[in-house]
Order: C-alpha cells, then structure tokens, then sequence
C-alpha cells in the first residue's frame, strides 16, 4: 500500500511538473515582444489591354423569332468586322455573351398585354490593339450594334509588377520596424506574421454610349477614317503589406 501510495504521489508531481512548464512555455511564447508595421509601394503604368462590350438589340412587335433572326445577322455581321480587326496570335479574341429574348408586356387593370419582343446580345472584344478601339467602335455601329455598354483597360504585366511592388513594400517594412525596435532598445528576431495584396484604381474616363444616338449617316469607310475619341488613361497600381516582427 505504501509503495503504491508513493507511485501516485510521483506521478502527480511529474504531471504537476510538466503542467507547469507548459504553462511557462505558452506564456512566454504569448509574452514574447513584436512589432508591427504596414507599408505600401504604387506605381503608374499606361494600360495595353482594352475589352469593350459591344450590345445588340431588336424587337418585334409580333414575332420574338423575327426578332430573334434580326439579332443574329447583326451580332454575326459585328463579330465578324471585329475579328478581322483583331490579332488573335497576340492573345486578342472576340465572344459573344449574355444573351437574352423575352416578351415585354404591360399591364392595366390586372390584365397583361403584350407590347413587344426584345433579344439582346453581347459582343466582347479583348485586344491589346489599344489605338484601335474607336475604330472597332465605329465599326459595330456601322454594322448595327445599339450600345456600347462598357469599355475597360488593363496591363498583361499585373503579375509581374504586383510582385516587384510587394518586394519593394517588404524592404521597407523590414527597414521600419528595424527603426521602430531600435528606438525601444530592441533588435528584430524573426517574423511574426506578413501578408500583402495589390490592387489597381484607373484614372480614365469612363464611357457608356448609345449607338443609335450617334451619327449613323457616314459610311463604315468614313468611321474608320474618324473614329470615336478613346483615351486609356493611366492605371495605379497598389501594394500593401502588414508585417509583425518578433523582437529581443
């Protein structure tokens, strides 16, 4: 009984023991001093990748199918001028997107009554033939396109210099926490934590434009010698990091 009594009592203070050194452990991995810092690096860049979305829409006011005939034969008919306008070997590609054909009713008195039929498609260039644009423009709209919904710019080297930023944003990240621990008598040891993203913001102008209130009167030959005013304007690229350092 005594020798058992003994065991018990050793095994208690050897995990009595080792409880306590855990604990002294996690407290000083919780007490351990860092600090943290967050820095950024941005850069101007012209774009040299221009998407435009190009819109198509008919209707009928008796025959969806009639309206539906007019759509294609003008989407195939701007597809194809922009396709021909394009280098695909340089990643350039056009696509048609977001179709839809519906009924338009209105309605009095609880009844539903049919007004018309709308289809509406999309056509979306990508290219890198930046200089272009106004002239492909030009095109859809002499070839029937209604609205040119959107236009966007962006740079094929994002990658790139999103990495070459961070790396900029993590120098100076080391360099002012090693200011910041030096002014408190401490020397950097390790890192704690970093992370770091990019973003871009565009300081161009935005366009969004109705076709069918634009001069239609010239010829797709007269276009292509005017063509819309596009400018790409300039493209901000960010980079922001946030680092903690543990210090000694």
């Amino acid at each position: 009984m005594k020798k058992y009594f003994t065991a018990v009592l050793i095994a208690a203070m050897t995990a009595a023991f080792i409880s306590s050194g855990t604990l002294k452990a996690c407290a000083d991995a919780v007490e351990r001093g860092f600090v943290s810092v967050s820095t950024s690096a941005n850069t101007e860049l012209p774009p040299d990748i221009v998407e435009i979305n190009i819109a198509v829409q008919t209707e009928d006011a008796k025959s969806l199918q009639k309206a539906t005939e007019e759509n294609k034969l003008i989407s195939d008919k701007v597809y194809s001028e922009l396709s021909s306008m394009i280098n695909t070997q340089n990643g350039d590609f056009v696509k048609t997107a977001n179709f839809n054909a519906s009924p338009v009713y209105s309605y009095k008195n609880n009844k539903q009554n049919l007004i018309k039929y709308e289809v509406s498609n999309n056509v979306i260039v990508h290219t890198k033939n930046i200089k272009d644009a106004g002239k492909m423009i030009d095109k859809a709209i002499a070839s029937g396109a209604t609205n040119i919904n959107n236009i966007s710019f962006s740079i094929s080297s994002y990658d790139k210099q999103c990495d070459e930023l961070l790396s900029i944003a993590a120098k100076k990240a080391y360099t002012r926490a090693g200011i910041l621990a030096s002014s408190a008598g401490n020397t950097l040891n390790g890192i704690k934590n970093i992370n770091g993203s990019c973003s871009t913001s565009s300081a161009m102008p935005q366009y969004r434009m109705l076709a069918k209130n634009m001069s239609m009167a010239a010829s797709a030959d007269a276009a292509a010698e005017s063509s819309s005013p596009i400018q790409g304007g300039v493209i901000k690229l960010f980079a922001n990091l946030n680092a903690s350092y543990f210090v000694k």
